[in-house]
């Protein structure tokens, strides 16, 4: 019992060695410094779900004017009608004119009512981070499929941690902090994901590129990348888009 005890207060030390170490060594300001610069000021949205002043609205509910196909950089095709935009079959996905890395991300998402397939046949579509890391989209109530492929999953990888849709027809939303791949540190990327106000990705590290059946790698890429909004065949809708821009964590 005291050879335990010894041992847990000689790692109590080191820990606090470390933790003291690493906290001296990271910090560029002293405490309370007054020529710290002081952060940026922001509106928030007056609802939830609202942009904030700072946001680059990718959809504003009148035109598609943001994006481009994924078909050869064609003009979009996807309808767009009473404040929102619907997937239309065989017309490619879509994706945004700007590219971006480390973002925050509100998006938001109805599956149809009326369909006759199940599992991933069902309201399926999603959203691909730098158009590589997908948050999968689909109708989720009632509606059994692989864990790592329902609505809120990193796909293929990691399932949400409680299923938080929406009957089908309604709108649910997304709230995503990224942190994008650093090639050069070999720093996966990293995502937390809010489902209707619910934390179901905590943090996530991401393990490569979203694959169908096989095992996410990554591959080198870009510093910035545009978002993507698959097509998958069913008429998803989708609103309310918007996006910051984040600056790089000291």
């Amino acid at each position: 019992m005291k050879a335990k005890a010894l041992m847990l207060g000689t790692c109590v030390v080191l820990l606090a060695a470390v933790i003291g170490y690493s906290t001296t060594q990271k910090h560029h300001w002293a405490v309370h410094d007054k020529n710290r610069p002081l952060p940026a000021v922001v509106t928030p949205g007056e609802r939830a779900g609202q942009a904030p002043s700072d946001a680059i609205i990718l959809f504003n509910g009148s035109d598609l004017s943001q994006w481009v196909s994924t078909k050869g950089n064609e003009p979009a095709q996807w309808k767009v009608e009473n404040g929102y935009m619907e997937v239309v079959k065989k017309s490619g996905s879509l994706r945004t004119k700007q590219s971006f890395g480390d973002c925050q991300l509100h998006i938001e998402w109805a599956t149809p009512t009326q369909t006759t397939g199940s599992g991933q046949k069902h309201g399926n579509s999603g959203v691909y981070l730098m158009g590589k890391y997908e948050v999968q989209v689909l109708d989720s109530y009632n509606n059994t499929t692989y864990a790592d492929g329902q609505a809120a999953a990193i796909y293929g990888q990691n399932p949400p941690m409680v299923n938080a849709c929406r009957p089908p027809g309604q709108w649910q939303s997304y709230d995503i902090i990224f942190r994008r791949p650093d090639f050069n540190s070999l720093t996966p990327a990293t995502i937390t994901v809010f489902h209707n106000g619910v934390l179901v990705q905590d943090h996530w590290v991401i393990e490569g590129t979203t694959e169908h059946k096989k095992r996410a790698e990554y591959s080198a890429h870009e510093y910035k990348l545009p978002l993507i909004l698959q097509n998958h065949g069913d008429p998803v809708r989708y609103r309310n888009i918007w996006i910051r821009e984040l600056p790089e964590p000291e």
